[in-house]
């Protein structure tokens, strides 16, 4: 006859129970100073911009991009439910993901019906092509083919945009739309937001790592109408972002759940190390410790819960060689600041850190850029000699 087995919790109710901490706290968020920062930039700039601006917010991966346009997300949309109470046919915000394509070009079409189903428009597979012309009671459309790919919905969406309202359009992963092949320039990626914010009124939002800088200054009128934001991840060298960082670590361990929260901040140079000063790589690495260490029934979470999961160092060394570039191409050195303002006749640049040469150099650039290579400078020889 079979043992009678001990009353207790069964295995599925503890693996239940498991399952519902690690889900809170996978989905817990923190407001630390960078992603305030960031969010208080980004909403400034679609409350104050012109409607039709673009709006690129750069970071490094997994620095907490997506969280920030989940918070701008609820934030716009709660600012807009006294409206949304009256006007049932405006919606507060349109997110949407770009999906990296699987070869080739990025797909507008595929973009443009997945930005119709977000704003849950109806048959979206059946949308009329673009009014040309009405001739009495005769409407003309555009004929579009198989070498006008995504026009017809690329017109609905235009449309969509114009009757929903929306405060802004917010497209995470915006990296993707670089993905290119040799025969399209990468302006004319930006062109097609740029038209259709023109043509809706809408700001747009594009998040992206910093190879979204590939859009930085690509020509006079992009660069006027849109607003870049840097969401930066904390530098162990600077005093306030080292103090912010120990912080959130504090944080992340009083949101874990045990009885007591553990003392992660003793081991924060590690952590640092370990995620570049990146919070959405210290939190899904805090998420993959604490799974390992509720499956071994523990109380709490050590560095040796953590160890095993950590990105290794050559991981961590590829992902400081990107986040380092990047940061390098956005910042202006004293060198630029003072070509800017030589190039436009403000003469009195002073020498800066970069050893740049002061005075009136305008017009002497402008006579070195027609020297040819091998050509001397218009100097004056000295003539005659000493006696001997």
């Amino acid at each position: 006859m079979a043992a009678s087995r001990q009353h207790g919790p069964s295995d599925s109710t503890l693996g239940q129970s498991r399952r519902k901490r690690l889900q809170e706290f996978r989905e817990c968020t923190l407001a630390h100073p960078q992603l305030v920062e960031a969010k208080d930039q980004l909403m400034a700039a679609i409350q104050e911009s012109p409607p039709n601006s673009l709006v690129m917010v750069f970071g490094p991966t997994g620095v907490g991009k997506t969280t920030l346009l989940a918070k701008i997300e609820q934030t716009l949309t709660q600012s807009l439910l006294a409206t949304l109470q009256t006007d049932r046919g405006r919606i507060p915000v349109v997110s949407v993901e770009a999906v990296a394509p699987e070869s080739g070009n990025f797909n507008w079409r595929d973009q443009f019906k997945r930005t119709l189903l977000r704003m849950e428009e109806p048959l979206v597979g059946s949308k009329l092509p673009q009014l040309i012309s009405r001739n009495g009671g005769d409407e003309l459309y555009a004929r579009l083919n198989a070498r006008t790919p995504g026009a017809e919905y690329r017109y609905a969406v235009e449309q969509a945009l114009r009757y929903r309202r929306p405060l802004a359009v917010l497209i995470d992963e915006a990296q993707h739309l670089v993905k290119l092949t040799s025969g399209r320039k990468l302006l004319d990626q930006l062109d097609v937001i740029k038209s259709i914010a023109n043509l809706t009124g809408t700001v747009h939002v594009l998040f992206g790592t910093y190879d979204l800088l590939a859009f930085h200054n690509l020509n006079g009128q992009l660069s006027r109408r849109s607003v870049e934001i840097h969401f930066r991840r904390y530098r162990a060298d600077q005093e306030d972002d080292r103090r912010g960082f120990v912080n959130t670590v504090h944080s992340f361990a009083r949101r874990l759940p045990f009885p007591e929260p553990p003392d992660l901040a003793t081991n924060w140079e590690y952590l640092y190390e370990r995620s570049i000063g990146c919070v959405g790589v210290l939190k899904d690495w805090l998420v993959r410790g604490l799974a390992h260490a509720l499956k071994q029934g523990k109380t709490s979470l050590s560095r040796a819960d953590l160890e095993p999961h950590a990105l290794s160092v050559s991981q961590c060394e590829r992902m400081l060689s990107e986040v380092v570039e990047g940061e390098l191409r956005l910042r202006e050195t004293a060198d630029e600041q003072c070509r800017l303002r030589t190039r436009l006749g403000l003469v009195n640049c002073d020498k800066g850190e970069g050893g740049v040469t002061r005075g009136d150099h305008l017009d002497q650039l402008e006579r070195l850029s027609r020297i040819r290579p091998g050509q001397r400078r218009p100097v004056r020889d000295k003539v005659g000699g000493s006696t001997l």
